[in-house]
């Protein structure tokens, strides 16, 4: 069993449990439920940069990364930096992230916030409109493409956007719908956790111009956005590089400043 499969089974236990202690109706009675969500394909098409900046403790291949930096003054330092959007890690077990993390992203910053996190019931995707998420990870790798179909649609229903991350052509020929807003191309092989951006270059030319093309993993410096953008990708998900930092907002400012 490789990592993904551990943590999918894992996520299963806890999601079951999740929705024994807070129905779907109490979430759907919550203070952030019928808030208008903010868009961040339109953050994107609009940007020079395409940045996405992550809030992200631990990981499975780095272990820990950053235990000590505030989410609010992480949020607040990447919305002064000028990124496009926040991508807020929520899986408590591999990554040290909560839905709390979400809680305080948004009450610290009008940024449009991604939960980051392994989706496999639709609980998961009424959790994240709940705790004030803009935006969903679906990861093709993990899903049928019934269950892509009936996620995307329900994500939509609730105006959220939704980014499919894939990793080969394969994952990326079972997902392309009309359901979606963004594919993110993971450079990450998750079965070695080599980083190659070469997968994104490869797939660049499969995904149909409908949807905004993002690359995600391995970007740690201006050059590699730049090697990427040509390709057609106009979000760029930053995790670690800034994280890893004692300053995560400084750290995306200065970097955005030299892309410029």
């Amino acid at each position: 069993m490789n990592i993904l499969d551990q943590i999918v089974t894992d996520k299963r236990k806890e999601v079951d449990l999740r929705r024994s202690l807070i129905p779907t109706s109490q979430l759907e009675q919550s203070v952030l439920f019928e808030r208008d969500t903010v868009s961040l394909t339109e953050r994107l098409q609009n940007s020079a940069s395409g940045i996405i900046a992550e809030h992200k403790r631990r990981s499975p291949s780095k272990s820990v990364i950053n235990q000590t930096l505030s989410v609010s003054d992480v949020a607040q330092g990447y919305e002064s930096a000028g990124v496009c959007g926040m991508s807020v890690l929520t899986d408590g077990k591999y990554f040290g992230g909560s839905l709390d993390d979400l809680l305080l992203a948004k009450a610290s910053c009008n940024l449009p916030l991604l939960r980051k996190e392994f989706i496999i019931h639709p609980y998961q995707i009424v959790e994240a409109k709940a705790y004030g998420a803009d935006v969903i990870l679906l990861i093709a790798s993990i899903l049928s493409k019934v269950e892509i179909k009936s996620f995307s649609e329900l994500a939509k229903s609730l105006n959220l956007e939704i980014l499919l991350e894939i990793h080969n052509e394969e994952e990326l020929h079972k997902s392309v719908m009309p359901s979606l807003d963004m594919i993110g191309v993971n450079n990450r092989n998750l079965k070695t956790f080599e980083v190659s951006l070469e997968t994104s270059k490869h797939l660049s030319t499969l995904i149909p111009d409908d949807f905004i093309k993002i690359s995600e993993s391995g970007i740690s410096n201006v050059e590699a956005i730049k090697e990427l953008q040509p390709y057609g990708y106009q979000g760029f998900l930053i995790g670690e590089n800034f994280m890893k930092t004692d300053n995560a907002g400084e750290s995306a400012k200065a970097f955005i400043k030299n892309l410029a």
